[in-house]
């Protein structure tokens, strides 16, 4: 496919995956991009996953048309782009592969062998001429992995910026962008904030045309659009004015409570957004948890501890950094509630929290004096 006139995809989808990364439903599919740049000499940017390799291959000979590669640009290491490595070094014996040092030292790791004799070790700033074509490195380490690097062209102005800008789904499918980059970003990239907000300054150097990421849709047109995401994302801001209502439910009682929150949010202008946790994708979740400014936990007391999803869903959200949030807390327990002790305990390392002091404590089932509380908390929680 073309990119434009020297520029072409060669890269793969996968319609048949269930889970990305072993945990992340893509019921759209994922795609593994690569690309090619035709020049006085030609690079191929990174390879895509092992089972679709000799598929890869066949994309890149009919794009090559009798010519060979001179280089293989490793952006990233992970499997599902590094996989082919080796494969390509077999068929292309003369080419080189250019990458950083850390990424030879994890093809030592994959493959067992660092293609000492062929190989081209790059760093911040390095360039790499092509012809018409000059490729420029900027480092982007953790951004998810250490080794990262993304790749500037400046006579067609692309960004082949590696995982950073990816997205759920297959390569063809139209859909979207923000939610599937959004539940992308927060479940894989989430984490390295600091580290994006570090890239994202050194591309603001950049005059940029297009976006060349791993995964999903080449972007175009108003990329302010999606660096301003990014950016958003990357400093842990609220991307949507609202209210996140996070519940679990056992017989039903938590939830009426929720949905009477809701209601008094809504009657005071709130957007809210409610979720089940035992019944929805767990990193959709996470992500609207990061979407929103406010976030309100809600669920049983189970074996002295908090229900099962709810601990699973905290957990995440801290892990991926979760911080700068409003938290109000409903809790349910027929003898002895102790849910939002811990919950309260468990979101204490992140940063930047405010807890809302008024709370629900339900003990079974709602009490008109839970109506009140729940007032009360919609009050605190609907303040502009």
């Amino acid at each position: 496919m073309k990119i434009t006139q020297d520029v072409r995809y060669i890269g793969v989808s996968d319609r048949n995956l269930d889970l990305f990364e072993g945990q992340y439903k893509v019921p759209d599919g994922m795609a593994y991009n690569s690309y090619v740049i035709l020049d006085e000499k030609i690079a191929v940017f990174d390879t895509v996953d092992k089972k679709f390799g000799d598929e890869w291959l066949d994309n890149l000979k009919n794009e090559l048309n009798g010519r060979t590669p001179d280089y293989l640009v490793v952006l990233h290491m992970e499997p599902d782009h590094s996989a082919n490595i080796a494969k390509f070094a077999g068929v292309y014996k003369d080419a080189k592969i250019v990458s950083s040092a850390a990424a030879f030292r994890m093809m030592k790791a994959y493959f067992g062998d660092e293609f000492t004799d062929r190989r081209i070790v790059v760093k911040e700033g390095d360039k790499l001429n092509l012809g018409k074509h000059e490729l420029t490195f900027v480092g982007a380490p953790m951004v998810h992995w250490p080794e990262v690097i993304v790749a500037y062209e400046s006579s067609e102005k692309l960004l082949f910026s590696a995982d950073a800008f990816g997205k759920f789904g297959a390569f063809d499918v139209k859909a979207d962008w923000a939610c599937e980059a959004r539940r992308y970003y927060f479940g894989i990239v989430g984490k390295y904030g600091v580290q994006v907000q570090n890239a994202l300054k050194k591309a603001a150097g950049l005059n940029i045309e297009k976006i060349c990421p791993l995964h999903g849709e080449i972007l175009s047109g108003n990329l302010s659009y999606y660096i301003s995401l990014y950016n958003i994302w990357s400093s842990y801001a609220a991307e949507t004015d609202g209210t996140m209502i996070a519940y679990t439910s056992v017989y039903g009682h938590t939830k009426v409570a929720v949905e009477l929150l809701a209601e008094e949010l809504r009657a005071k202008g709130e957007f809210v957004a409610l979720y089940d946790l035992a019944r929805t994708e767990r990193s959709l979740a996470v992500a609207e948890a990061f979407r929103y400014g406010k976030l309100v936990l809600a669920t049983t007391t189970y074996n002295g501890d908090v229900f099962p999803q709810m601990r699973d869903f905290i957990n995440d959200i801290v892990e991926h950094n979760y911080q700068n949030r409003t938290v109000g807390f409903i809790e349910n327990g027929s003898w002895a509630p102790v849910a939002k002790r811990k919950m309260t305990e468990m979101l204490s390392v992140c940063k930047n929290m405010t807890f809302a002091e008024s709370s629900v404590k339900i003990l079974s089932a709602v009490s008109e004096q839970n109506k009140e509380e729940i007032k009360k908390l919609a009050e605190e929680l609907g303040v502009k």
